[in-house]
């Protein structure tokens, strides 16, 4: 069986490669991941081969929005460059913008930001077919 591989992400036996961006409480790799994609404080940048933390950017502003912050969290994670969003959990608006924009989105995170990197490697964690929670759910 082949290994199937896709534009903006590749999936290598149980393992994506690349960048991913991680849903977290703070700007560090001991942070606890925020479950909330588009209502995340803060959104890092970390490479999963080196383990490394590449930027963390503060999200707060847009996460206190109305309405729309998925979106607006979802174009961010496009501008990183990332090939995947890791987090708790996305909601339906995001996850398509998400996949429009071809990163997977891998949802189920928990623990710290750098045991979810683990578990991404491991293959723990795989993406998603689709949205976990209704629209606007907190």
């Amino acid at each position: 069986m082949s290994t199937p591989e896709i534009t903006g992400f590749q999936i290598t036996g149980p393992q994506i490669t690349g960048k991913v961006v991680i849903t977290a409480s703070d700007g560090r790799l001991d942070a606890p991941v925020d479950a909330r994609f588009g209502r995340a404080p803060w959104l890092l940048l970390v490479d999963l081969e080196s383990g490394l933390l590449q930027q963390a950017v503060d999200t707060r502003d847009q996460a206190t929005a109305p309405q729309g912050a998925g979106i607006r969290a979802a174009e961010t994670v496009a501008r990183l460059g990332a090939t995947a969003l890791v987090t708790g959990h996305c909601g339906p608006k995001a996850f398509r913008a998400l996949e429009a924009a071809r990163i997977a989105v891998i949802t189920g995170a928990t623990g710290t930001v750098a045991e979810t990197v683990a578990a991404v490697r491991d293959g723990r964690l795989r993406p998603a077919d689709q949205a976990d929670v209704p629209g606007h759910w907190t």
